[in-house]
């Protein structure tokens, strides 16, 4: 495939071109892909879920910590 830029008005210098095929350019290019995000464990809904209590000695005070 052949592109083809013709100029119909106007006396557009070789630097103008230039920036216009820059433009057009990198405007057809593959974006860079982004890195993977990582997962953030604050808003992680299992952290609200507390560990089974275990009976024996101080149950009754691990049974309201998270």
């Amino acid at each position: 495939m052949s592109a083809h830029l013709r100029i119909v008005r106007g006396d557009a210098t070789p630097e103008e071109i230039a920036a216009l095929v820059a433009v057009l350019a990198a405007r057809h290019a593959e974006p860079e892909p982004l890195p993977p995000r990582r997962r953030q464990t604050w808003r992680n809904p299992a952290r609200a879920m507390r560990k089974p209590v275990a009976p024996g000695k101080s149950a009754w005070r691990t049974s309201a910590l998270p």
